[in-house]
């Protein structure tokens, strides 16, 4: 595929109006062509007003119509699955096998969506029929269904760059929900970002849907951003990144005169807790088995494990050694950007001045912005002492938490702030402990793995990416997952309606076959 550099304004490519900039190829630490565009406020102005004309047709598509336009999505990014892994293969660091894997998820992700589109569950159509007879009053009849927010903005990721980014599960989940997407694209992939870019816009143009379902923009600081969120057509906004990132959206778009959600996913270290029974049975399997998921991707992962806790006693000293034995065995490697790879020696550092003792590490860093894996240890007294230790350190860094105690193993999962996911390591005989961590655990996630680890993750009907802040800015929404389009949805009551006014989900006959709640009752009536 050819690259040009530009915006993808709904059907038109938009040259630079602010500046250019070329990708970094992390691993050399040199630029790769071409120059890409950047845009300012006026092209997420017209961005915008493109999505807003789009909204009303392509929010009442038909539900068949809008499956096959994912689906039709999902075969361009299958078309160019190997292209687009071997740029981002360049512009990340990241091994193409790993990314081709990404981009036949992401494809999934979309035939997904379409199947939830066809199924029409998402509308949640429900119907209380009329009751002219009901005393004391009558009762009109009501009719319910749910409705994309409007036109939304995505701010792409940088450490899944596919899957989290253009093509990933927020702009599936939106257009699932019939909202249109403006996409500002990470400037750590550029490439990929257009690539992908340029299957959705062809997708949009083969579907025959109005041009504004979909545009990409690109800034160099923060003014595209922000523009985005403040436009006043712009309903949603989804971002994952920093928690000082995105709080700085979430309060921008709190003091909008119409404020609007933002669903963040922010910081986790997903905490692994190994319970005493399963400690002693099979210490040194948990622990290589932990620190081989923590360092998947250069730990750079939101679903990284990063905190192990264990009570000290028997299987300790096993899961201790080959939790060491993992990290000293593993290379340094590219981590995805430089601001990255800055940001993860600080917070090394800060682990160190913390107490936390460093027990193991890694090949030395070869390259400018290698990332050197790194073990550290604390006792579970100075955990509890100094909040800082259960911080995200995001790259291949771990810390295990030398616990005295049940108590104290109590104490320190009730410290914990919100996290994507938990883990307990556990078996039979630590049920009774298991029991007292899990309503500890419930109120701090929105996922609770048994005897697996963090990473990796489903993209499924019952999957949750999400859990109490930090780790999001909602709790009850997830970013993955089929459920992930609830973020995009609110809920339309129609009273009295005459039958040829209903949305189609709501007629009386019921024409696309879909379950309902009929008067209380699921029914397909």
């Amino acid at each position: 595929m050819k690259l040009t550099g530009n915006l993808l304004i709904g059907a038109q490519e938009v040259s630079a109006t602010a500046g250019t900039m070329k990708a970094l190829n992390p691993a050399t630490n040199t630029e790769i062509e071409p120059s890409f565009a950047f845009g300012g406020v006026a092209q997420v102005d017209r961005a915008a007003q493109l999505a807003d004309d789009a909204f009303d047709s392509y929010n009442n598509t038909s539900l068949a119509e809008r499956a096959a336009f994912l689906e039709r999505i999902a075969d361009g990014l299958d078309a160019i699955a190997s292209e687009l892994a071997q740029r981002i293969s360049l512009e990340s660091g990241l091994p193409v096998a790993q990314l081709e894997g990404e981009a036949a998820k992401s494809a999934i992700q979309f035939r997904q969506f379409a199947t939830v589109v066809r199924q029409g569950r998402f509308r949640q159509a429900t119907i209380d029929p009329a009751q002219p007879d009901r005393q004391p009053r009558a009762r009109m009849d009501h009719r319910l269904q749910k409705i994309a927010l409007g036109p939304v903005g995505i701010f792409g990721a940088s450490n899944f760059p596919i899957s989290y980014s253009v093509a990933g599960g927020d702009t599936a989940s939106a257009l699932a929900a019939g909202c249109p997407v403006i996409l500002k694209a990470h400037n750590a992939h550029p490439g990929g970002s257009e690539m992908m870019g340029r299957v959705i816009q062809q997708a949009v143009k083969d579907a025959g849907l109005h041009e504004g379902v979909f545009s990409l923009v690109r800034g160099g600081g923060n003014e595209i951003g922000e523009a985005l969120v403040d436009h006043p057509l712009i309903k949603g906004v989804t971002f994952t990144g920093s928690e000082v990132g995105g709080m700085a959206l979430f309060r921008r778009a709190q003091l909008r005169p119409d404020p609007i959600p933002v669903f963040t996913e922010m910081t986790s270290v997903n905490p692994t807790f190994v319970l005493p029974s399963a400690l002693a049975a099979r210490g040194g399997v948990i622990g290589d088995g932990f620190a081989e998921r923590m360092l998947v991707t250069v730990g750079q992962a939101c679903l990284k494990p990063a905190i192990l806790l264990a009570i000290d006693g028997p299987g300790y000293v096993e899961l201790k050694n080959a939790m060491i034995a993992r990290v000293e065995d593993m290379q340094a490697r590219t981590m995805l950007t430089p601001g990255i790879n800055n940001a993860y020696r600080k917070n090394v550092e800060r682990q160190a001045e913390a107490g936390a003792q460093r027990i193991a590490a890694g090949g030395e860093s070869q390259g400018a912005w290698d990332g050197q894996s790194v073990l550290f240890e604390v006792d579970g007294a100075r955990m509890l002492d100094d909040a800082t230790l259960s911080e995200e350190v995001f790259g291949p860094a771990a810390l295990l938490v030398r616990v005295k105690d049940v108590e104290q193993f109590i104490a320190i999962a009730k410290q914990f702030r919100g996290q994507l996911c938990a883990t307990m390591q556990l078996d039979q005989s630590d049920h009774a402990l298991a029991a007292r961590l899990l309503p500890i655990l419930e109120r701090r996630t929105g996922r609770i793995v048994v005897n697996a680890f963090a990473h990796p993750q489903e993209v499924s009907y019952a999957s949750i990416h999400g859990g109490p802040f930090p780790a999001t800015s909602d709790s009850r929404f997830t970013s993955v997952g089929m459920s992930s389009i609830e973020r995009f949805l609110r809920p339309v009551c129609y009273q009295g309606f005459p039958d040829d006014l209903l949305p189609e989900a709501l007629k009386h006959d019921n024409p696309r076959d879909l379950w309902r709640v009929v008067d209380g009752e699921l029914s397909k009536a």
